[in-house]
């Protein structure tokens, strides 16, 4: 390195950010982490499209005419790997009660050229497909057995357009399934990705104090220089990492059909790019700076355990909200909050339950606490950093 009286407070920074990112880098295990991440985000997509689409079932109840539609109905399904259970329904009220119970997936009623479909929030492509078919073979049979077809591409015409008629107790919303999907996987990828590099700057600083190299390098630098580099290289390591995985996950996903919101998922992945550096910047100086308590790697695990801890118990919690009701006031309260914002965040964006002012908020609150974070760490870090041997008290280190 060069001296400190020719060196910038600028490139001392990029030096020491240039150092984290080629050791990183061109290490096996980041090419092999990114690459295992890749291989297993393509294999459950593929394995949705192919295994889990087969072995679906469905309870279907049958009202009037359409009680004719029972077996056929049945062989239909089975043909595209989906087995349906048929029942008959007295009436189409007791039908109706029995889908808003959950008892039916769905209520079939009306003749079989012209049937009607009730469900309560979502009806099953493979379910839909089998009514489609016997609906059009049944215009098709009338059609036949007319005396004369004077317009057979007419018939063909009116045969490939006849549908059923569906209807919804709940009308789902559009995309919903996807957008889920989608904010549960960037919660993931964020929750792991802002866990994995901050426990590296938390184990890196250790290193360098009880190797003594801390030494080294403080003789050229000024402490608060040493800390935003570490960051700062790592936080890319992390950032070329998720880009990678993004960007592949979203173009086998579209490739298999798996996702065809492809430019809603865009914008999800760049909002979570935004997120992950805020929540790396804001949790990798509070591991640098407790890290910097301790000589010991063993002891590197107590003194992150309450970063850990919180990242854990938000994204538990947060992602059983997100499945549940993502604009629902628990989500809402726990995307707000700093500490759990860049994990919560952009899973409701993705879902499109994040009103404007609510991420705006959002933004402000964890900056500011960024802000106050990153004092308070450059503080701790500059006074326990050089401290050898017994661990640092917190107290001690903040005067």
């Amino acid at each position: 390195m060069t001296s400190a009286s020719t060196t910038t407070p600028r490139r001392a920074v990029w030096l020491v950010a240039r150092r984290e990112i080629i050791m990183r880098v061109r290490t096996k295990g980041f090419v092999i982490g990114t690459a295992a991440i890749i291989v297993v985000l393509a294999g459950y997509l593929l394995l949705q499209n192919t295994l889990f689409g087969g072995a679906e079932r469905s309870t279907v109840g049958l009202s009037g005419q359409a009680t004719a539609v029972a077996e056929p109905l049945k062989q239909a399904a089975q043909q595209l790997g989906h087995e349906v259970e048929t029942r008959d329904v007295p009436s189409q009220q007791l039908g109706r009660q029995q889908v808003a119970d959950g008892e039916l997936d769905a209520l079939v009623s009306g003749a079989p050229a012209a049937l009607k479909v009730l469900a309560d929030d979502d009806l099953d492509a493979d379910l839909r497909n089998s009514l489609n078919g016997l609906a059009q073979q049944q215009v098709l049979a009338a059609k036949l057995a007319e005396a004369e077809v004077e317009d057979p591409a007419g018939v063909l015409n009116q045969v490939n357009a006849t549908e059923v008629q569906v209807s919804y107790l709940n009308p789902p919303e559009p995309d919903r399934g996807q957008r889920l999907v989608m904010g549960l996987v960037l919660a993931f990828l964020l929750y792991m990705s802002v866990a994995t590099y901050g426990m590296q700057v938390a184990t890196g600083v250790v290193e360098e104090k009880s190797s003594r190299i801390v030494e080294i390098l403080l003789a050229t630098l000024r402490p608060w220089q040493l800390l935003l580099g570490k960051v700062l290289g790592l936080g890319v390591v992390g950032l070329i990492q998720l880009t990678v995985i993004g960007v592949v996950g979203l173009a086998v996903a579209s490739a298999t059909g798996a996702l065809t919101i492809s430019g809603v998922a865009a914008g999800a992945l760049g909002w979570g790019i935004g997120w992950y550096l805020l929540g790396y910047f804001l949790y990798a100086t509070l591991f640098a700076a407790a890290a910097s308590l301790v000589s010991r790697q063993e002891e590197t695990q107590q003194v992150t355990a309450p970063m850990l801890m919180i990242l854990v118990i938000g994204f538990v919690a947060g992602l059983n909200m997100l499945v549940q009701d993502s604009a629902g006031a628990g989500a809402t309260v726990l995307s707000l909050i700093p500490l759990l914002s860049p994990i919560m965040m952009p899973g409701r964006i993705a879902m499109g339950t994040a009103p404007v002012w609510q991420i705006g908020l959002a933004l402000v609150l964890t900056v500011a606490t960024i802000v106050l974070v990153t004092w308070l760490a450059g503080r701790i870090y500059r006074n326990a950093v050089l401290h050898t041997g017994s661990r640092v008290k917190l107290r001690d280190a903040l005067r």
